[in-house]
């Protein structure tokens, strides 16, 4: 049996999860130290540099959205409305979020926040097909 494509999107966007946690992880060793990365962080120092806190922001900002990303699919996939206007939707969330991470990143504006209202859009196509 193939495998949908709101799944693949998934997964996809675990392998993203896991690349943003690991942005956010070497900026921030970068910045405080393998020590610290090393440490059970008891002092909870804060990221100061600019990259280093946008990582850990860019990551926050995944985690709001990627719990939807995996409900609307697996809600796709149990109802058997895979493929059409919920696939589209999946990959306009995937290819938006993964261009958001070097826009967040540079500190780009504007086109950073559009990318998001893109990858939104995604998830409202995704929301929509559950209905029809």
């Amino acid at each position: 049996m193939a495998m949908p494509a709101e799944i693949l999107v998934l997964a996809l966007g675990c392998a993203l999860l896991m690349l943003h946690i690991a942005l956010q992880g070497i900026f921030a060793t970068v910045e405080l130290g393998s020590r610290w990365n090393a440490s059970p962080r008891d002092e909870r120092l804060q990221v100061k540099g600019p990259v280093a806190g946008r990582a850990e922001r860019a990551l926050r900002n995944y985690l709001e959205t990627f719990p939807a990303l995996v409900g609307l699919a697996l809600a796709l996939v149990v109802l058997g409305k895979t493929g059409g206007l919920g696939e589209t939707g999946a990959w306009i969330w995937f290819l938006a979020r993964l261009v958001y991470i070097p826009l967040y990143l540079g500190g780009i504006p504007y086109i950073r926040s559009l990318v998001w209202t893109v990858s939104a859009l995604g998830l409202t196509l995704m929301f929509v097909a559950l209905f029809l």
